[in-house]
């Protein structure tokens, strides 16, 4: 029998255990019975090429991941700001935009709008150059938030000591994913 697929989103890529987490990933996701499929998985040979040639061919080999995948499920831990990582973000609207379910989680505590205003520095509705500051009570944009609502889940959110690395609400999400994939 074949495992359901689940695209492991995240900015774990840039960590120095990026493998390590990757491999504990993989392992509560098999122990759900599914198949995680982390970025790094293409095992692509960069060398040799220019940078601007190795970023395009990781987006090929990490679309052709999504793409293979029946879901997604995407750590959107805030990434050098008061929200997630932006490839994160492309790959949950491309994973939407094929019609599959994503499913999220954040290692991070507070809303949007309080990661805005404590990164801004202000405590009103607006940030120091005026512009409104996103206010709905959601994990992080409104736009990602609902990404996930519409596979039945809101984001997945727990105040993680291990920042990036945390799993509890990861296997919370793989718990999620395998009920509505008929694991």
């Amino acid at each position: 029998m074949e495992h359901k697929k689940i695209y492991l989103a995240g900015p774990e890529v840039f960590l120095r255990e990026a493998v390590e987490i990757a491999d504990r990933k993989k392992a509560i996701c098999a122990a759900h019975g599914l198949r995680g499929l982390f970025p790094l998985d293409a095992g692509l040979d960069l060398s040799g090429l220019e940078p601007q040639a190795a970023g395009l061919a990781i987006y090929e080999a990490n679309i052709a991941l999504i793409e293979a995948a029946d879901a997604c499920i995407a750590n959107v831990t805030p990434f050098r700001g008061p929200s997630l990582d932006p490839g994160t973000a492309y790959e949950i609207g491309h994973m939407r935009g094929l019609g599959k379910p994503v499913f999220a989680y954040s290692n991070a505590a507070g809303d949007f709008a309080q990661r805005t205003r404590a990164h801004c520095g202000v405590s009103g509705e607006r940030d120091g150059e005026g512009l409104l500051i996103e206010d709905f009570g959601l994990t992080d944009n409104l736009m990602i938030d609902g990404a996930v609502f519409q596979a039945g889940y809101g984001v997945e959110q727990q105040a993680d000591d291990a920042g990036f690395a945390g799993l509890a609400a990861f296997e919370i999400c793989v718990r999620r994913a395998a009920a509505v994939l008929g694991v």
